[in-house]
């Protein structure tokens, strides 16, 4: 990446996405790879298998938590952070840098507490069953202890990224993901450590992870350096930034909310066949949502430096860019799960039973992910222009306001086959919300640039 700080407003906006999505999107699919990896050699535990992957399934909910917090103060403050030296303000956006890496100190200290002493009861109350339960709290136990390093890799990175390193942004993940695949197998097969083998291989992973992140903002090469002085919180730096953070928050930790009210009513209906297969699905959803989120990612620094340098040219080519290239991957995706579920499946599990099950839940879970790439865009453009309120309307009308009730509501409607209403509520809720998000984009997209066409 160039030396020249202004790189973000002069480069070719398509040439300048390419360069810095690529590294984004490759970050998010590798970064995805920590959770999947361990299901998939998790899932192929002789005799244990399938038990022990709907346990750490069910973990899911509260590592969907532990991520959610890590975007909280960061996904918030990176933009803000990009926007400040778009107007030229170095000194705000280092105090931003700073200010987010203490917020993330002090979440990380309460969720491992939090973790450490009620994870078995999280757990229960997320649709462990008493078959289950011990493969989730062995991993959960060990998966706390790293709190901190998930917290300031995935968090801190985002200031990498938001700057215009996103090859440097990548590697952070690279480092961490190469290590995960690594040591899976040696922990769980070769030591014969199990569930607990992949949690010890996850967390040493994270930690070479975040000490790569922190060497980097503490070093020579970046534009904006952690400094000690900037460490001093500031309500005027740390509030617009968890106001701005929010939405991703929303966006990720209702994840965890969802996947409570999922796997509740599907044990409920289903039974623990049903719970697996979520996880499954649940795996493949990340899948696409990751890539799309790192497509935003990428977008992110060239949509919030053109913004605060009152580009609107600039600002509108690149989310043109973005809506584009998110649109073709979550077709391209949606006709490969349409027509392959059972390729998707297989890696998960090699039990008959569980894959013919989700074969047929995959394409009903899945049917309107051609349609959320228009989701992803609008809601990732939101936050790279700083604007907090929006962002966090689509997020909660998506989450909170369609897809709980409908859990609910759908097996009253369509009673005869309760357990496949319930993973009809997740196409039905997309299609409303993508609908409501397109349109409400439209009006505050154009707000927006009126707003930076009108020079001081």
């Amino acid at each position: 990446m160039s030396d020249d700080k202004d790189f973000l407003g002069t480069e070719p906006v398509g040439k300048l996405l390419l360069k810095l999505a690529l590294p984004t999107i490759t970050a998010q699919i590798i970064n995805m790879l920590y959770n999947i990896v361990d299901r998939i050699y998790i899932g192929h535990i002789p005799q244990i298998g399938e038990a022990a992957l709907t346990g750490v399934g069910v973990c899911m909910p509260l590592i969907m938590i532990v991520t959610a917090f890590a975007a909280f103060a960061a996904y918030g403050g990176a933009p803000r952070a990009s926007i400040f030296m778009g107007k030229g303000d170095h000194d705000s956006a280092e105090k931003t840098l700073g200010n987010c890496f203490v917020i993330q100190f002090l979440i990380s200290i309460l969720l491992t507490a939090a973790l450490l002493i009620w994870n078995r009861d999280f757990l229960m109350a997320f649709g462990a069953s008493e078959n289950t339960i011990e493969y989730g709290v062995d991993y959960m136990n060990i998966y706390a202890i790293g709190t901190l390093f998930v917290q300031m890799t995935l968090g801190m990175n985002a200031f990498i990224t938001a700057q215009g390193f996103a090859k440097t942004g990548m590697l952070s993940v690279l480092i961490g993901a190469v290590a995960n695949i690594i040591l899976d197998p040696i922990f769980i097969f070769g030591f014969h450590m199990g569930v607990a083998g992949a949690a010890w291989a996850t967390i040493i992973s994270q930690a070479m992870s975040c000490a790569w992140v922190l060497l980097f903002l503490c070093g020579k090469k970046t534009h904006l350096k952690l400094r000690v002085k900037n460490l001093r919180l500031q309500a005027e730096i740390v509030l617009p930034s968890l106001a701005l953070g929010l939405s991703t928050f929303i966006m990720q930790a209702s994840e965890s909310v969802i996947s409570i009210c999922f796997n509740s009513s599907l044990q409920n209906y289903g039974g623990d066949i049903a719970v697996g297969a979520m996880t499954i699905l649940t795996s493949v959803m990340q899948f696409a949502m990751l890539p799309l989120q790192g497509l935003g990612q990428g977008a992110q620094p060239i949509i919030s430096y053109n913004y605060g340098a009152r580009n609107p040219e600039r600002v509108k080519a690149a989310f043109k860019l973005l809506l584009k290239a998110s649109l073709i991957y979550s077709t391209v995706l949606w006709v490969c799960v349409m027509v392959f579920p059972q390729g998707f499946a297989a890696m998960f599990t090699n039990s008959p039973e569980l894959m013919e099950f989700t074969k047929t839940a995959l394409r009903i879970y899945m049917a309107c992910l051609l349609l959320f790439g228009i989701q992803v865009a609008c809601q990732m453009t939101f936050t790279s222009l700083g604007n907090a309120k929006a962002s966090i309307l689509v997020a909660v009308m998506r989450k909170f306001i369609l897809l709980i009730p409908l859990i609910y509501i759908m097996p009253l409607i369509f009673s005869s086959d309760k357990t496949t209403a319930v993973y009809m509520a997740e196409p039905v809720a997309d299609f409303i919300a993508v609908t409501f998000t397109a349109v409400f984009f439209a009006f505050q997209f154009k707000k927006a640039l009126e707003q930076i066409s009108v020079k001081d």
